[in-house]
């Protein structure tokens, strides 16, 4: 967040910029011209578990990344060149760190939060197993029968905007708990529901609170593990989302052919309570400023003395002006920047192929096949395994992009993150060419079915890539830009289930998937305009980071492992220290 952004805390700041050397300061460093770069970060999605939305632009964010033997690095400088306040920071292998905790403990957390959002992408795509079964039993259309889809899909986009702030105030775990017990409660009237404006209501409201964990769980994971822990990690996470949809139809298929629709909302049921009671009563807060703010509020008891804080205790700012800066920036980023517009278009295509499917599957199986709704489950099985796939190869990749920043001494521009996307963004078109000219109803099943293992292949490297890319171009803009990128996804993937069954009707099966396969197609040559031009738009941006013309001018930001980068200590040399400031650059 930039000075623009909001206006300083009511205690001053220092006019340079620390390290997480408590005391220690360094000037600007510079970098050639041509080199319009970022921090290195291995996984810079991740970079949610920092308070960037709801804190001024001149806090130090050191506190939070920084071990020390004391417990606290100096405040910020008062108008009489004084520090008065102390900024609690964890100790020296502190146990209440997360990132300290027991191996594994650490993988049961992660295993309970990728499980949670598995749940949670099932809920979104179960429902659709038998949208029929919901359009007879309450003599409506198809198409008011595919808004419950629609609305909890909406629910995606909107609730972000509200649950990432308030968890950088409020901490995680108390967001987890109470939204997916409000989720859980929801779920019921559904399973029950006597018509079907009850149904459309409680969805909407369970896509809103179930929004919650697929926002918070990045930062949870950033939360527990360092930057050289993170591979595997992070395949168990990526791949969770997507896994998800795949299997909701696959075995909402066989539950809704043998119990009925309504089942599919008990199982959804079951589910959702077994994670709840896990994430409420197993998991503990895992953010670093909840734990660090409770701390100071601990020691501030103790000692008597109110100079004990953390930088949320400094920053005065109402609560209501912090908001509506979270909401107001990610509309700017995104119709005012080309390249959030643009990977959020490309975002939105591929959302949107990915619920067209929940309808084309149906339509292409059932209706052309005569196939059963279980039956038209197991199809689904291709694209589930290309994600799988993905997600084992996902460490292979992140690999490759640390051998190739070896050589930008720490500050790689950002379009390297696009390689994985200029390669795998052909896997979509290709798996949709397969699926529209094998889904003659006379053809075996075999042709539309293994269509989907390209485009399950292709989602996870083309998702991690754009968040990348964003995250690396915008950086402490970065979650505005991921929320601009999540509002139109979601509205779009939302809208594109209305309108699938009328366009495979008027365009033909063969058609319609053809359509979306060029659509696709065209989609291809975004990361390579931005291969080419990326660095230009950047250095024309109001927002995104670029060099100066006149010398690269970095200061260096307390930034430490919430960015990727390791935990710095107090007995570090400063040749070390230096050394790793110069790796953890941002835009003052």
């Amino acid at each position: 967040m930039d000075n623009s952004d909001s206006s300083s805390s009511t205690v001053g700041s220092s006019d340079q910029p620390t390290t997480t050397h408590p005391g220690k300061q360094y000037g600007s460093i510079h970098t050639p011209a041509s080199r319009v770069a970022t921090r290195e970060r291995e996984d810079p999605e991740l970079e949610a578990n920092l308070p960037y939305r709801t804190l001024s632009a001149n806090a130090n964010l050191a506190e939070y990344t920084t071990e020390t033997r004391s417990g606290h690095i100096p405040g910020p400088v008062e108008p009489n060149g004084q520090h008065r306040y102390k900024l609690v920071t964890f100790v020296e292998n502190d146990p209440e760190n997360p990132k300290n905790w027991s191996k594994s403990f650490k993988w049961y957390i992660t295993m309970v939060v990728a499980a949670t959002c598995f749940v949670v992408a099932f809920a979104s795509s179960v429902v659709t197993a038998d949208i029929e079964g919901v359009a007879k039993e309450f003599h409506v259309s198809e198409e008011v029968a595919l808004l419950t889809i629609t609305l909890f899909v909406v629910g995606f986009g909107i609730g972000p905007m509200i649950f990432a702030p308030l968890s950088e105030v409020y901490g995680r775990r108390i967001i987890y708990g109470t939204t997916l017990l409000v989720a859980v409660v929801f779920i019921i009237p559904g399973a029950v529901a006597k018509n079907i404006g009850t149904l459309l209501v409680i969805r909407a409201i369970d896509g809103i609170a179930f929004s919650a964990p697929m926002t918070l769980v990045g930062g949870t994971m950033a939360d527990l593990w360092r930057s050289e822990e993170r591979g595997i990690p992070m395949a168990a996470f990526s791949a969770a989302p997507f896994i998800g949809p795949a299997i909701g139809p696959l075995a909402g298929g066989f539950l809704s052919d043998a119990a009925g629709w309504r089942w599919l909302y008990w199982l959804h049921l079951i589910l959702a309570f077994v994670v709840w009671v896990l994430i409420t009563f197993t998991v503990p807060e895992t953010y670093a400023p909840t734990i660090l703010a409770r701390r100071a509020k601990k020691l501030r008891a103790e000692t008597g003395e109110n100079d004990y804080v953390t930088e949320q205790d400094l920053d005065k700012r109402p609560f209501g002006e912090r908001m509506r800066i979270f909401l107001i920036r990610p509309f700017q980023l995104l119709f005012g920047e080309l390249i959030v517009f643009l990977i959020s278009l490309y975002m939105s295509v591929l959302y949107g192929l990915l619920y067209m499917f929940f309808v084309a599957y149906p339509i292409i199986f059932q209706k052309g096949k005569g196939y059963s709704a279980s039956i038209t489950g197991l199809m689904f099985i291709p694209l589930a395994v290309g994600v799988v796939l993905s997600a084992v190869c996902a460490p292979c990749v992140n690999n490759h992009y640390r051998k190739l920043i070896a050589s930008y001494d720490g500050l790689p521009p950002p379009e390297l993150r696009l390689i994985p996307m200029m390669v795998s963004c052909w896997c979509i078109p290709i798996g949709l060419f397969i699926f529209a000219w094998t889904s003659y109803p006379w053809l075996i099943w075999v042709g539309p079915a293994l269509g989907g293992f390209p485009v399950g292949f292709g989602f996870i490297f083309l998702y991690n890539s754009a968040n990348n890319y964003l995250v690396d171009t915008y950086q402490h803009q970065a979650a505005s830009a991921l929320a601009a990128k999540t509002c139109i996804r979601s509205f779009w993937g939302a809208a594109v289930v209305l309108f699938t069954n009328q366009m495979y009707d008027r365009l033909g099966y063969e058609w319609a998937s053809t359509l979306l396969a060029f659509i696709a197609l065209a989609c291809c040559g975004i990361p390579f305009l931005f291969w080419k031009y990326g660095e230009q738009i950047r250095r024309r941006s109001k927002y995104a980071y670029a060099g100066e013309e006149n010398g690269d001018v970095e200061k260096v930001r307390g930034a430490g492992e919430g960015s990727g980068g390791p935990i710095l200590r107090e007995d570090e040399s400063d040749d070390d220290d230096l050394r790793r400031a110069r790796s953890y650059v941002s835009n003052p």
